[in-house]
């Protein structure tokens, strides 16, 4: 796969790379080198052809956006998409306002209302140096959905309308509630954190194919579970930001023996995965460095063997169902299997092509013997004028004329 590619969000305007860059490590640098790094790992991305970039005021509460705004600004800007979130908002804490990478005198608060939403956009606008939010995402609403669907959500759509961004969402680290949401709203995507991985299936069953069905473009967070897929493994790695339990570390390490197996990078396997799926617009694993950034590009673009997926499929590590969801993710078993159980539905529509077949049978017989009786005509046609023609050449004329000839001087 190219990780490059562009795809459309929802049936927005808006295209993203299907590998983009996201802000949340970003904000937890800091000072003077911090914000140097920052700026370096952002250019990179573009400069290697990244045009997905995300962030939100809680990250390094306004770090992130502010990074974004310095390294941004030396491109195009038809030649990025962004997105940020609202659902925070950053209240001053009377501290003092230091240079970019000092930790800002602010903290953040929940606010899901209209006039928060409203103010979170424009903050964010100021700290990025935009015009326009190309996604906004509702940040977190897990404790606050009657705000979050009924102001949050309105306030969103009503700046959609206006054009000032492009296309509203969730960004949560649950599915279920995103589900509420595209139940109720109309949501042009979700950035979904750390539940359609390696290690976690469970918004495979229903999550996705809601979004599949309703054309909502998916976006996968955290597709490294918070640092676990993309570590040495050891003991001291996290999974959802805590250290990793161990029963999920053996099914870690079990992934990774398929994928030594298969010469491929278990980072490959983490990243490629969640983008097979027809739901999933684009993955945004959060790099610190240009050289992680560098990395990731490399892993999105490996060239993985079917047989790896299979692999983990034998071993228990991935679902065995049909929806997992490119046809190189499923081995000849799983055909087989589905093959027996059937899809809804199948009978009728193999009665349905059987009586399709007949009357093509029928048509196509009637059809060739149309082709053939107009084949003899004309064969028949073709041996009458070869006839006549010879009758005319060899036919004595002469008895008419007297048999004198005409002679003109």
């Amino acid at each position: 796969m190219n990780p490059l590619d562009t795809v459309e969000i929802g049936s927005t305007n808006v295209r993203v790379t299907r590998l983009g860059l996201g802000g949340a490590p970003l904000g937890a640098l800091s000072g003077e080198d911090g914000a140097r790094m920052a700026a370096e790992t952002v250019r990179r991305g573009y400069e290697l052809g990244v045009r997905f970039f995300d962030t939100a005021p809680l990250y390094g509460r306004g770090k992130s956006e502010r990074f974004y705004g310095t390294a941004l600004g030396e491109f195009p800007r038809e030649g990025f998409a962004l997105s940020s979130k609202v659902g925070r908002v950053l209240n001053p804490n009377g501290g003092a306002d230091g240079a970019l990478g000092e930790n800002p005198p602010y903290d953040a608060v929940f606010d899901f209302s209209r006039d928060g939403v409203l103010r979170s956009v424009e903050e964010s606008l100021e700290r990025t140096r935009l015009t326009r939010l190309d996604i906004a995402l509702i940040h977190d609403p897990d404790d606050h959905w009657e705000q979050a669907i009924g102001e949050a959500y309105p306030a969103l759509a009503e700046l959609r309308s206006q054009g000032a961004v492009g296309a509203i969402g969730a960004g949560m680290n649950q599915w279920q509630m995103q589900a509420r949401f595209a139940a109720e709203g109309d949501f042009d995507c979700f950035l979904l954190e750390g539940r359609y991985t390696l290690l976690d299936h469970s918004a495979l069953s229903e999550f996705l194919p809601l979004c599949e069905a309703k054309g909502i473009g998916v976006i996968l967070g955290g597709p490294y579970n918070s640092g676990v897929l993309a570590s040495d493994l050891g003991a001291d790695t996290t999974y959802f930001y805590e250290r990793t339990p161990p029963e999920v570390l053996a099914r870690a390490r079990r992934a990774k023996a398929v994928c030594d197996r298969h010469e491929t990078p278990l980072k490959a396997a983490a990243l490629q995965f969640g983008l097979a799926h027809p739901a999933v617009a684009a993955t945004i694993p959060g790099p610190r460095t240009p050289a992680e950034v560098e990395d990731n590009l490399a892993m999105a673009a490996f060239a993985i063997p079917p047989a790896l997926w299979a692999g983990l499929k034998d071993d228990g590590l991935l679902p065995r169902t049909r929806r997992l969801p490119k046809d190189n993710l499923v081995s000849d078993n799983d055909k087989k299997n589905d093959d027996k159980s059937g899809d809804n539905g199948k009978k009728n529509g193999n009665e349905s092509d059987k009586k399709n077949g007949e009357r093509r049978t029928r048509v196509s017989l009637w059809s060739v013997t149309v082709k053939y009786w107009t084949l003899v005509v004309w064969v028949l046609a073709a041996f009458l004028a070869v006839w006549t023609a010879l009758f005319i050449a060899s036919y004595d004329f002469s008895r008419y004329t007297g048999g004198d000839a005409i002679i003109t001087d």
